[in-house]
């Protein structure tokens, strides 16, 4: 990269740095404008469903989307890679996927005179990279980006679910994960969380019992309570106990929490698990989809006091693992016939080639499908890790 292309880059990166949160477009525009001759610049940011990329524009902060599939902007995002759409003559349009960790947050779109040199698409990529971060760290501050990405109004439940995550998809070296929860606009019991460190990845699936804000509500204080106790440094049972004793502290037994709780330690592949609830795992490995099985536990807060006892199993570099709710596997068609493991495994083989970010969303297609036009009798969750080992 050239001197002149380095100064580029970071007049365009403190100029975001130095941006108002709600400002960051338009500071974005302006000097995309002067130093890449841009004549127009836009964000798309993706929808919670993960099928329309949501324009961010003046009040109401959105104009007409633009789906997923089926769409050069959809490819950018789809591919995670920058894709160059000719207009006529020489005119172009640059798609750069805008992500952040593997978190892909959707599409910075530049209007450009002239093809760009190869050298010009990594250095935008990064400008856009970069614009990513900021947006996460503006989100603090201003609500333009969380409600551009809206196609429709979320219920209140959906709001706290959604807000509770870490985020629907993460990259490291040692492991890809991607998370989707559906209904996306009125989900209300179910989901995930995730958190990592130098040694181990820990992950917590979640089914608060009940509908709407109430499940929501319990779903909020098991998440919360498992982070707590894991932040106190205590071990994978630890944590189950001190969440189990939150949530019969505030329910005494009423209301309790299905929860799988998985350390995996990130030199070896041994993983700790604590199966307590509805959530199962499917792992598919050289091209063969299996559900794995663990001793079941109590849920938590179900009675005062209880001990959990982890159980331990490996994983291998190239193995994928699925984590599902009850609301995926046990789902009923119209005819009654549930979504079963057989159709489960089907869908975990048919997406075998897709990235683990795009996983999620894929089966959960096909379980609409499945349920055809059935307004969903629960909420469901997927969530797909790809594991590649220390020193992948």
């Amino acid at each position: 990269m050239t001197a002149q292309a380095v100064n580029r880059y970071l007049v365009v990166e403190e100029a975001l740095r130095a941006a108002a949160p709600h400002a960051l477009l338009d500071v974005a525009r302006v000097h995309l404008r002067q130093l890449y001759r841009a004549d127009a610049v836009q964000l798309l940011l993706a929808d919670y469903a993960l099928t329309m990329l949501q324009p961010v524009a003046e009040l109401p902060y959105t104009s007409s989307p633009i789906p997923v599939n089926g769409s050069t902007p959809g490819q950018a995002f789809g591919a995670q890679q920058a894709f160059v759409e000719h207009r006529g003559g020489t005119a172009v349009t640059v798609h750069l996927p805008v992500t952040v960790r593997g978190d892909r947050l959707g599409v910075l779109a530049l209007d450009l005179p002239d093809v760009p040199e190869p050298g010009d698409v990594a250095e935008l990529t990064r400008i856009a990279q970069t614009l990513g971060h900021e947006i996460v760290v503006a989100e603090r501050d201003t609500d333009l980006y969380l409600q551009a990405r809206r196609a429709a109004r979320l219920t209140l439940a959906a709001e706290m679910q959604w807000q509770l995550l870490p985020g629907r998809s993460c990259r490291r070296p040692e492991y890809d994960l991607g998370g989707q929860l559906e209904p996306a606009y009125a989900i209300y019991g179910d989901n995930f969380d995730w958190s990592t460190s130098a040694e181990h990845l820990t992950l917590a699936v979640t089914n608060g019992m009940g509908e709407g804000i109430d499940a929501a509500l319990l779903t909020n204080l098991a998440v919360n309570a498992l982070r707590n106790a894991r932040r106190a440094g205590v071990s994978l049972a630890d944590q189950a106990a001190l969440a189990d004793q939150a949530i019969y502290g505030q329910h005494a037994g009423r209301l309790h929490v299905a929860v799988l709780l998985l350390q995996f330690e990130l030199k070896t592949g041994r993983v700790e698990v604590i199966d307590a609830g509805s959530p199962s795992v499917w792992r598919l490995r050289d091209g063969a989809v299996e559900c794995i099985s663990f001793e079941d536990q109590l849920p938590l807060g179900m009675f005062e006091d209880t001990q959990y006892a982890p159980q331990e199993f490996q994983v291998r570099p190239g193995d994928r693992l699925i984590f599902v709710s009850d609301g995926v596997h046990d789902v009923a068609s119209p005819a009654g016939e549930r979504y079963g493991e057989r159709a489960l495994a089907r869908a975990i083989s048919v997406t075998r080639l897709l990235p683990a970010a795009q996983v999620p969303r894929e089966i959960l297609q096909q379980l609409s499908g499945h349920r055809s036009d059935r307004i969903a009798e629960d909420d469901a969750m997927v969530l797909c890790l790809d594991w590649h080992g220390a020193g992948a």
